[in-house]
């Protein structure tokens, strides 16, 4: 189960940052995403990281402007979000793949999901 926290209103140029814990389900081996939502909008990838968190993946709506981490020994995974602008607000959700060691930028490709955490940004 991922459970993911850490939205709110803030207004643009702010700050914030999402995390998304895990439990009662293996973490390590397993890349990670987030992605969001906006109303009327499809399903977008944000960020991904690998499974030992060597690498990353941004769309490019956030780069240069979200980080995407990882915390093993606390299994938790973190959106650093920067600079917001009214366009990022959305529902923010985090995933975890499918297949071990593969990473991938489609919602498909993953198997569990948070339950998703509202962003608001205000201009």
């Amino acid at each position: 189960q991922l459970q993911a926290c850490g939205g709110g209103l803030v207004q643009a140029g702010g700050s914030l940052r999402l995390s998304c814990a895990t439990s009662g389900q293996t973490f390590s081996g397993y890349s990670r995403a987030w992605f969001r939502q906006a109303p009327g909008k499809e399903r977008e990838f944000v960020a991904g990281i690998t499974w030992s968190g060597s690498s990353t993946s941004y769309g490019d709506s956030v780069k240069d402007r979200f980080t995407i981490s990882r915390d093993n020994t606390k299994i938790t995974v973190y959106l650093q979000m920067n600079s917001l602008k009214p366009e990022d607000t959305a529902v923010y959700y985090c995933a975890s793949h499918k297949v071990m060691y593969m990473t991938s930028t489609r919602p498909e490709d993953f198997g569990s999901w948070g339950q998703g955490t509202q962003l608001t940004v205000s201009s």
